[in-house]
């Protein structure tokens, strides 16, 4: 569902281009297979499987991108994390898209539509650092505007108000 040997197989079209790296958050049954797919693309040394982590946040922040290939993702909180973050967002325009906005808050491909268009998409904001941090700033924005506490306690505030006028 995460599709998280796509994300080793994007990493190794990027260092076609980028001296990138990938870091690997959480631990599940892909693990292994994702090393093994690492080291047979020549990509091991590039990857750091740091497993399950508490504040995802402070890694969040050191990067340039989170990658999400994601099959199954109608919102993504890992993408709305990263805006907040102001870092760039890449993942499939499933569902929802993961709630990002494809070209203003972050970029969108389709499931499947092949590890170079999403190796090149990633290679351009790695390598065009000031994009990507426009870019992110984009989403962190958004999130100050959609989802941030001063933005939703209002809302739902008018929400409650509404329900309870209809009696």
């Amino acid at each position: 569902m995460k599709r998280v040997l796509d994300c080793v197989r994007i990493l190794a079209e990027v260092r076609k281009t980028v001296d990138a790296r990938l870091l690997m958050v959480g631990d599940g049954p892909e693990r292994g297979p994702a090393q093994h797919l690492a080291a047979q693309l020549g990509v091991s040394g590039s990857v750091e499987f740091v497993g399950k982590q508490n504040h995802v946040e402070r890694l969040i922040r050191r990067a340039h991108v989170l990658l999400m290939p994601s099959e199954m993702e109608s919102f993504g909180l890992a993408a709305l994390e990263a805006m907040a973050c102001g870092v760039v967002p890449v993942g499939t325009d499933c569902g929802r898209g993961a709630g990002i906005d494809h070209g203003w808050s972050g970029w969108l491909f389709g499931i499947g539509r092949g590890y170079r268009s999403t190796g090149c998409a990633n290679s351009r904001i790695a390598d065009e650092r000031g994009a990507s941090r426009e870019d992110g700033c984009r989403g962190a924005e958004d999130c100050r505007e959609t989802v941030s506490t001063e933005s939703l306690i209002p809302r739902y505030e008018r929400y409650y108000e509404e329900v309870l006028a209809r009696g």
